[in-house]
């Protein structure tokens, strides 16, 4: 079983559009996957006409194996169901804070609730906690999507420096940039510089600013089922192709 966190300590950057179409993206390859929405906003969950299970409480997500498994719905599509989040998951860190060994409790509860899965993907809310320290633990790779300006820069400055002062592993951190507009000379200019420091954690990939990723709320799917042709579904298969098998595709 592999987990593949998409997070960013950073909102607005396209986690939950990354999260949903890569999770349609390994499906539709044949692998068997679980979407699991850690984020009490529950957008995954919407995109994919799935409701949440009001009984799957903080204490019973980590410690319920058999209400876990309850609480996972089929989506519409072939080898893809999805775990979403409810408004309760917002308590996680109190409830996390208070176990013991607290920074590994997620990997245990996705460990024993989704053995049938090859894949895992963690749609992840935007902060630093303990909650997402145990992301960091559980993640075998973290996806960061980064849109090219400032803000978004030092966000991902933060995130790494984050890891070299708890002594994470950078190995998993792997970044792309996302919302990219090729004709901003501040985009084109921030992608060149990020990818000269960071030489190894930047995908080749990249996702564009486009309105179809916009529509994903409209249509209520991934952008392949409503524009499988258009440039950010071809985006997502690229990103998919690179982090899957390491090759850009050039479809």
């Amino acid at each position: 079983m592999k987990i593949i966190a998409c997070y960013s300590n950073k909102g607005g950057v396209g986690k939950t559009a990354t999260s949903v179409n890569l999770a349609r993206a390994y499906a539709a390859a044949g692998h068997k996957v679980l979407l699991c929405d850690l984020d009490p906003q529950g957008a995954s969950g919407f995109y994919l006409r799935v409701k949440p299970s009001k009984k799957l409480t903080d204490a019973r997500f980590f410690d319920d194996v058999a209400r876990f498994t309850k609480s996972i719905r089929a989506s519409d599509f072939e080898g893809l169901d999805v775990l979403p989040a409810n408004m309760t998951f917002r308590d996680f860190d109190v409830f996390l804070s208070r176990m013991r060994n607290k920074r590994s409790r997620l990997k245990k509860a996705l460990i024993s609730a989704g053995s049938d899965y090859e894949v895992i993907i963690l749609d992840c809310p935007p902060n630093f906690s303990t909650l997402s320290e145990n992301i960091f633990k559980a993640a075998d790779k973290i996806v960061v999507p980064v849109i090219p300006t400032t803000l978004s820069e030092r966000s991902f400055d933060l995130l790494v420096g984050f890891f070299d002062a708890n002594k994470l592993s950078k190995k998993k951190l792997t970044a792309f940039f996302s919302m990219v507009q090729q004709r901003k000379t501040l985009h084109l200019e921030t992608m060149d510089a990020m990818r000269k420091l960071y030489r190894k954690r930047f995908l080749r990939s990249s996702i564009p600013f486009a309105a179809d990723i916009e529509r994903m709320g409209q249509n209520r799917a991934p952008v392949s089922e409503f524009a499988p042709r258009s440039t950010a579904s071809l985006a997502y298969q690229k990103l998919y192709d690179e982090m899957e098998n390491g090759v850009v595709s050039k479809r």
